[in-house]
């Protein structure tokens, strides 16, 4: 027997990179003939006006990271995550969450995927405060990356990622933080960290692969550590960081756990593009196939 004929509910940013009315009328023709309706909310009260008008339709986010997380977040807060099926059309800018899955970033490739896939359980980050995370969490140096590449992004696009990140990590000397997972210390305050990052998916900043082993389904949540605070370490690191092979560094820890706390002094953390902060403690904890999302399938292993 083949799959049952999917509708669609498609919610839009038209803020998100490069979302458009045509990239949206394209979305519509390639998932015909199934019933397709599109949704512009301008509000968080829209958003619940329209996901209560959901049904049993697939919910496509067309939009990037930051897209994705405000949808996933309202999803979360409703207690309607585990019962609704969630597609992605990644068109933002850094679509990391895309990139870090195999997601294709072109419309008529990713489209096929919300007819034809089946949906995968996703694990999903928890703050102390209940907040959602989809695909990573930066404190330290990242923090810094994302507010000079905000002003540059609707100019430059991914570019911005990079120029951000350049400049942060010329000028950052490390923040004194102690970091524990699954309970036990892995870096006390007696160093400087340049950046402790905790994912879920694997790139952050447009395609940079901070977690080049994550997977978004193993119940696990990733952490990376550096304390690669002077001028010549900070730019082996993001040599290293670049190509993927920054764990191998000495300076560099790597971690996997089902919690992990952060406490430190006036604290700040950039959360899927989000900044939240200051505080003098945060954690985060993994919460296992939370979200119903249509993903490629997995090539086999060999």
């Amino acid at each position: 027997m083949g799959r049952q004929q999917r509708d669609y509910l498609v919610v839009m940013n038209r803020d998100a990179g490069n979302t458009d009315d045509a990239m949206v009328e394209r979305v519509v023709e390639l998932l015909a003939p199934a019933d397709v309706s599109v949704r512009r909310p301008a509000t968080p009260d829209d958003l619940d006006e329209i996901l209560d008008e959901l049904g049993d339709r697939v919910l496509v986010i067309v939009g990037g990271d930051g897209s994705l997380h405000v949808v996933v977040a309202a999803l979360w807060r409703r207690a309607e995550l585990g019962s609704t099926v969630v597609g992605l059309v990644p068109l933002g800018t850094g679509n990391d969450f895309a990139r870090g899955n195999d997601l294709p970033l072109d419309v008529d490739e990713a489209v096929p995927v919300l007819r034809e896939s089946d949906p995968v359980d996703v694990d999903l980050l928890i703050d102390e405060q209940d907040r959602v995370v989809v695909n990573a969490v930066h404190l330290g140096v990242g923090v810094e990356a994302a507010r000079k590449a905000t002003p540059w992004k609707s100019r430059l696009g991914r570019a911005a990622f990079a120029l951000g990140a350049m400049a942060a990590g010329l000028r950052t000397s490390g923040v004194r933080m102690e970091v524990r997972v699954n309970g036990e210390v892995v870096v006390d305050r007696s160093r400087k960290v340049l950046q402790a990052a905790i994912g879920n998916a694997r790139t952050v900043g447009g395609g940079t692969p901070l977690f080049p082993d994550a997977a978004i389904d193993d119940g696990k949540l990733d952490v990376v550590i550096s304390t690669a605070t002077g001028r010549l370490a900070r730019i082996g690191y993001a040599v290293l960081l670049k190509l993927g092979r920054h764990h191998h560094r000495d300076d560099v820890s790597h971690v996997r756990g089902t919690s992990v706390s952060v406490r430190g002094t006036d604290l700040w953390c950039n959360a899927d593009g989000e900044l939240y902060g200051p505080s003098p403690d945060m954690s985060w904890r993994i919460e296992p196939g939370a979200l119903r999302l249509l993903l490629p399938a997995k090539a086999p292993q060999a």
